[in-house]
């Protein structure tokens, strides 16, 4: 049977029918064996206000005598519209000036047209914005042994695809203490790293290089207060150590693998010699390296833990302390690790960093934790700062070789970006394991593409998801559906936000969901029954002027408009459809 996809050319998507201001086109979306457009790309992650987008659209087969129609949109704004005649061309590129404003994000949509039908449709998302800390989309990169440039090439091009706008290099150094091998040392071309993989200083530097024409930050990963046994022996000093008895009989440490370099030794952040030491390191890291900032790490609550001098520390302190001494000496963006929110609330209020890190742990094993821990940072950092999530997906799935659980994935990422954050998951592959290398799943083909329209989604409505978007009392009812604000398994799921004269709703469609656990350890996550026809009742006092929808599991994330009814002091709209995850927005008259 033949899909069809209705889209209002002046104003909107819609469902199931156009206002009389909207003229409709019917896209026929048949099968992928009678689709043309093959994909999309934008030269970079992100772009400085004033800097020239340039888009590419590729083909399955050559369009002599066809039409793209191209649509810039500020949420379901219209703000241009363009026509691009083909000739044959397997590839068509051209070139976009965005508006100049600072920290906005667009979606392009471009239809394919022939014989004055439309037959094709397709989307990118753009993010403008001078600096890439206020909207992170954070991805890795864990593999740097010698390999071919054009690997990394093919590496780098996918994670621009995603829009990742800043890379974490972790496990790249030399030693913890000692980021680069020593000046003259055979090693200073290929090294190995903690865990004895081969490292090779031209692939960390090709990697830079390429993550700077994408205009994605390249991040220098190491611990603060790590070392390798044996470390006195290049400068370290016992006195620097972080002990678990006041004698200091017994140094702190992280156990790894017998087959690894070393245990991880733990020095006292607060130390100030400990300090200086690491951040000389650090020095000739930026140095030599383009590095941009600095991923900062630590190992979550160490429970009570003494300095050389019998006194108890506060790691958290120290944590403060050390990131305001390399701030001041490195002069480099710093993020920081908080493990299982393990210093956070000082990290947020006191420390250099750009925005917020939280690796998630038990006892954070629900979907509502994660909305939780976003929500706290947002409260600690007064919505100055965003919140990156490093959760780590299928994690006993991962022991074996296998593929991704679609339906977890896809849920986890719908709770954290209606949240207001980001997840740590894309690099060479996603991540599982706290160990990026570990890569025993792969990504299907379907994942892979339904994982772009959803940062596509985070990226085009940036402004709508964590631009300063404040929590709302905003109540929905349901008389056809079991919907409420508590993450309930049966369930859709809902919040609302304000910003400006706006509501903005989210929906997750937990009806038939088999796990309230974030991370689907096992891959048992269910996919959801898509419900159709959601009728909901919104109590608001305010003159309702327009709403729209939008959803990273339908029509490539475009805006679809809803109508509505208002009497009184109650709206009503239907929702046409809820797969995962749908975003619906009020706009009052101003």
């Amino acid at each position: 049977m033949i899909k069809k996809l209705l889209i209002c050319i002046s104003l909107c998507f819609v469902f199931t029918g156009c206002s009389s201001k909207s003229a409709v086109v019917q896209v026929d979306e048949n099968n992928d064996n009678k689709s043309y457009l093959s994909s999309i790309e934008t030269d970079k992650a992100i772009y400085k206000p004033g800097e020239t987008v340039q888009l590419k659209v590729d083909f399955k087969q050559g369009l002599k005598g066809k039409q793209l129609e191209v649509r810039y949109r500020f949420g379901n704004k219209i703000i241009k519209e363009e026509k691009k005649n083909l000739n044959k061309e397997k590839t068509f590129t051209w070139k976009w000036n965005p508006p100049t404003e600072n920290e906005k994000g667009y979606m392009v949509e471009v239809f394919l047209k022939k014989d004055k039908k439309y037959v094709d449709h397709i989307n990118i998302a753009v993010d403008v914005s001078k600096d890439w800390s206020k909207f992170p989309r954070y991805g890795y990169l864990a593999d740097f042994e010698s390999m071919d440039k054009t690997e990394q090439q093919e590496v780098m091009n996918r994670l621009n695809r995603y829009h990742i706008n800043g890379i974490q290099f972790y496990d790249w150094q030399y030693k913890h203490h000692q980021p680069l091998p020593p000046e003259g040392s055979p090693l200073q071309k290929e090294w190995t790293d903690i865990a004895n993989r081969p490292v090779s200083y031209e692939t960390v530097k090709n990697y830079i290089d390429l993550s700077h024409q994408f205009n994605m930050k390249a991040m220098n990963y190491n611990l603060l207060f790590g070392s390798y046994e044996g470390s006195e022996k290049e400068g370290v000093k016992r006195e620097w150590g972080l002990y678990q008895d006041s004698a200091h009989e017994t140094q702190d440490f992280h156990p790894l693998p017998d087959s690894w370099a070393s245990n991880i030794m733990l020095e006292d952040p607060a130390n100030k010699e400990w300090q200086s030491y690491l951040i000389e390191k650090e020095k000739e890291v930026f140095s030599d390296l383009p590095f941009d900032g600095w991923h900062v790490d630590q190992l979550g609550d160490r429970g009570m833990r003494w300095n050389y001098e019998g006194e108890i520390t506060s790691l958290e302190e120290g944590y403060v302390s050390f990131l305001d001494k390399a701030k001041e000496q490195l002069k480099v963006p710093l993020v920081m690790n908080a493990v299982n929110q393990y210093g956070q609330i000082n990290i947020s209020k006191k420390a250099p960093v750009d925005f917020l890190y939280s690796e998630v742990w038990k006892p954070f094993t629900q979907y509502s934790h994660l909305k939780q821990i976003i929500d706290q940072n947002n409260n600690f950092s007064s919505f100055e700062k965003n919140t990156v999530l490093a959760a780590y997906m299928n994690y006993d799935l991962s022991d074996s070789l296998g593929e991704f659980n679609t339906p977890g994935i896809l849920f986890t990422n719908a709770v954290i970006f209606s949240s207001g954050g980001s997840h740590l998951e894309l690099g060479e592959n996603m991540l599982s394991k706290e160990y990026f290398p570990h890569k025993k799943l792969k990504i299907t083909k379907k994942l892979e593409k339904q994982l772009i329209s959803y940062y596509d989604f985070l990226t085009g409505y940036q402004n709508f998801l964590r631009d300063e978007v404040k929590p709302s009392s905003l109540e929905v009812n349901s008389k056809t559906n079991k919907i409420s604000p508590e993450f309930n398994k049966g369930e859709i799921y809902y919040s609302a936000y304000e910003k400006g004269n706006r509501n903005i709703v989210h929906l997750i469609n937990f009806t038939n969901a088999s796990t309230m656990e974030w991370q689907d350890n096992e891959g048992t996550q269910t996919e959801p029954k898509e419900k159709k026809e959601i009728e909901l009742e919104i109590n608001t006092a305010k003159k309702v002027e327009k709403v729209w929808l939008a959803t990273p599991d339908q029509y490539f994330g475009s805006p679809v408009s809803l109508d509505f009814k208002q009497k009184n002091d109650k709206m009503t709209v239907t929702i046409p459809s809820l797969k995962y995850w749908d975003m619906f927005v009020i706009e009052y008259a101003k």
